[in-house]
């Protein structure tokens, strides 16, 4: 099985590869269509902005690409909102795959902004990328942006009200938390991505 992360410039794709690793697969990083369009299972691992997220995208010219993949896509954190149609971070175009706006947490009182730490993660339908999580496993989160609840959500968390923990829309997922920081959970998830 051959699996490719997409070099889009995240800061995690290091401990991406190395979860990887610990379940047994090599993982190329790539930014080459060609080996980005022949794998069996593709990652887009990603931390930082919405905006130099797409930008990068744009200049590797794999905005088209991605859109057009059919095997099983997953985005991580970053990449997860990525495939969303839009965030308000820097009101950035994102790739359209997942019918959702991102939408900056609202401040509150004792609600700090950004969403750091570990955090329940709750399925709200069966799914094959979901075998194995209990009601209430834990994931490690950061991210100041998040994808509202909708038919797209598989998982969901509560930070000052429901937001998206997992996702997908036929061949696209997404996980919003870090599953390579995640320990058990994490390596569940994506175990049973790479079994997809």
């Amino acid at each position: 099985m051959s699996v490719v992360l997409v070099d889009a410039g995240g800061t995690n794709i290091g401990s991406v590869r190395y979860a990887l690793q610990r379940l047994g697969v090599d993982a190329a990083l790539t930014a080459d269509a060609a080996t980005i369009r022949r794998a069996d299972k593709v990652i887009l691992p990603g931390v930082g902005a919405a905006g130099p997220g797409m930008a990068r995208l744009r200049e590797l010219e794999l905005v088209e690409l991605m859109r057009s993949l059919t095997q099983p896509v997953l985005g991580v954190c970053l990449g997860m909102q990525l495939l969303c149609e839009r965030s308000e971070e820097g009101d950035t175009p994102c790739l359209g795959l997942i019918p959702a706006q991102v939408r900056r947490f609202a401040e509150a009182d004792g609600l700090r902004v950004p969403h750091m730490g570990w955090n329940r993660v709750q399925p709200r339908r069966e799914h094959p990328l979901l075998r194995g999580l209990g009601a209430g496993d834990w994931a490690y989160f950061v991210h100041s942006y998040a994808v509202p609840v909708g038919d797209y959500t598989l998982a969901a968390t509560e930070y000052g009200g429901d937001f998206s923990a997992v996702v997908a829309r036929g061949n696209f997922h997404g996980m919003q938390f870090h599953p390579e920081r995640s320990a058990a959970t994490g390596a569940t998830l994506l175990k049973n991505f790479l079994e997809l």
